[in-house]
């Protein structure tokens, strides 16, 4: 298992950075999806869901960045995709020098889409662009329908919303019609996937859009 360390981002103009590392990416047909949640929302297992149910179709790798540990990269791994973990030294978000530390260390040969897994948290990640094509967010149903009222800008930064264990909205008090409102009045154009990455339902809607995203970005080349 490699870990990188990242102490600090290896430039200063993150907008510049980021816009040369998407292009370069984009040039070689490849969607790097920036992956933003609160931590425990179920990133890590619906990555492992994603990778299962789209081994036959696209090379998928991952960049986990957390403060510590590499149980996720481990976790990945272990389904027999690529990937690496990062340490941000405390930093509770990645940004464009980081992100092209991270997937050059990773390397990105064979590979259709890479899942940049940002720090578990709603507020720092949306705040820095990471050279990702498309920035895709996760709310769970235990985290509550309120989250687009406390924290709007991860709403607003985001092209697609997973809203995962609806296999639980049993045990919860949870308004996916409200939850739903609330993020289309953020941001009228964000698309919006319920899912259980448990269960299965909800995954062929998100993981088609996925493929589709991919296959603009490939268009373009």
């Amino acid at each position: 298992m490699r870990v990188i360390e990242l102490h600090k981002s290896v430039t200063d103009s993150n907008d510049r950075d980021a816009a040369q590392l998407r292009a370069q990416l984009e040039e070689k047909g490849i969607l790097l999806v920036n992956l933003m949640s609160s931590a425990g929302s179920g990133k890590t297992t619906l990555l492992e869901r994603t990778i299962r149910d789209l081994n036959d179709k696209v090379r998928i790798a991952v960049l986990e960045a957390d403060i510590d540990a590499s149980v996720d990269a481990e976790r990945i791994q272990a389904i027999g995709a690529k990937s690496i973990q990062v340490h941000t030294d405390g930093m509770c978000h990645m940004d464009a020098g980081m992100t092209r530390k991270g997937l050059e260390a990773m390397g990105l040969e064979d590979t259709d889409i890479a899942f940049l897994e940002n720090i578990g948290n709603l507020i720092c990640p949306a705040e820095y662009d990471t050279g990702a094509s498309r920035n895709v967010m996760i709310l769970s149903v235990p985290e509550g329908d309120d989250k687009p009222l406390k924290y709007p800008l991860m709403f607003i930064k985001s092209n697609a919303l997973l809203i995962t264990k609806i296999d639980t909205m049993s045990y919860f008090t949870f308004d996916m019609d409200k939850c739903i409102e609330r993020v289309r009045y953020l941001n009228p154009d964000i698309r919006i996937f319920p899912l259980s990455a448990k269960t299965g339902e909800g995954m062929k809607e998100w993981e088609e859009w996925l493929c589709r995203q991919l296959r603009e970005i490939k268009a373009e080349v």
